[in-house]
């Protein structure tokens, strides 16, 4: 049985809750164990990861909402908002990494690293980026700009504990290495940061139609009529899930009215079976 939008959204979002408080358990307790500060830090950024994926669900449930009155295009755009306040949580641990990293430089502080916390890490590694990867294929799918901006959260906890194993096997050549990789993974949320906000930003504002969403819809009308009807003037608003469209297309001048509504429906309800787009199409004369 297929999947729904939204349960593929909410599955995701539960496992990566799951994984995510047991990953926290366990570099927490690595951490105590083998003393690493560094690596009980992280552990609290992969904490960060589940609060992350609860707005996740959050948004995509409020964005699952029927149309109503106020809303009669329906909530899909609080699957943006939510983007937007996961980046901005993203944006604060990037912010927290580059902090600390600069003190731990000018304090010339080294890592102090274990057995047991390089098991811890490339377990974390490994898990993390499955997570990540999770999150980018849903999003794919469901077109969730939540659900991608909850990957980037996911891959951000794999970075630092990349850094972290990095840091284990040269910090014995360079004691400033850990710091230094932590300034650099800083920098890559902060632009991974940049890039979620942007997207949700330009979808709540409203982006230009995609090309390959007109090349279908005149694929549809040559199907249907052998020939594209001049469709131009295309505009499409972005709701999540809910796609409304309108563009003109032109008819010959004796074309009836009757006959005019006939061909706009038909179009109408073919696009919304093949792209799942609700159209309202206008009609020119053809000169």
């Amino acid at each position: 049985m297929k999947m729904t939008r939204s349960k593929q959204n909410y599955l995701g979002g539960i496992v990566s809750i799951i994984v995510n408080l047991l990953l926290f358990a366990l570099k927490y307790w690595a951490g105590i164990v083998s003393g690493s500060l560094s690596l009980m830090a992280d552990a609290w950024h992969t904490l960060s990861d589940s609060l992350s994926s609860i707005i996740m669900i959050v948004g995509t449930k409020l964005s699952a909402k029927k149309p109503d009155k106020q809303h009669p295009f329906g909530h899909g755009r609080w699957e943006n908002i939510a983007a937007i306040f996961i980046g901005i949580l993203l944006a604060i641990v990037a912010y927290q990494f580059l902090h600390d990293s600069i003190i731990r430089l000018r304090e010339g502080e080294s890592a102090n690293f274990g057995t047991l916390a390089i098991v811890v890490t490339a377990i974390s590694i490994l898990l993390k980026e499955g997570l990540a990867q999770m999150s980018f294929y849903i999003a794919r799918r469901t077109d969730n700009s939540a659900m991608k901006a909850d990957g980037w959260h996911h891959r951000s906890d794999a970075l630092s504990s990349i850094a972290i194993m990095i840091g284990i096997f040269l910090q014995p050549y360079f004691w400033w290495i850990d710091s230094a990789l932590g300034i650099i993974v800083s920098l890559i949320l902060f632009h991974a940061v940049f890039g979620i906000i942007k997207e949700a930003i330009n979808k709540l504002l409203g982006e230009d139609i995609q090309e390959s969403v007109k090349d279908s819809v005149k694929k549809i009308i040559i199907s249907k009529y052998n020939q594209d009807l001049g469709a131009h003037h295309f505009h499409c608003h972005n709701y999540g899930e809910h796609k409304e469209m309108t563009f003109h297309i032109k008819l010959k001048p004796e074309t009836s009215v009757e006959e005019a509504h006939k061909v706009a429906t038909e179009l109408e309800q073919k696009i919304k079976t093949e792209l799942n787009i609700t159209t309202t199409i206008h009609i020119e004369p053809l000169k």
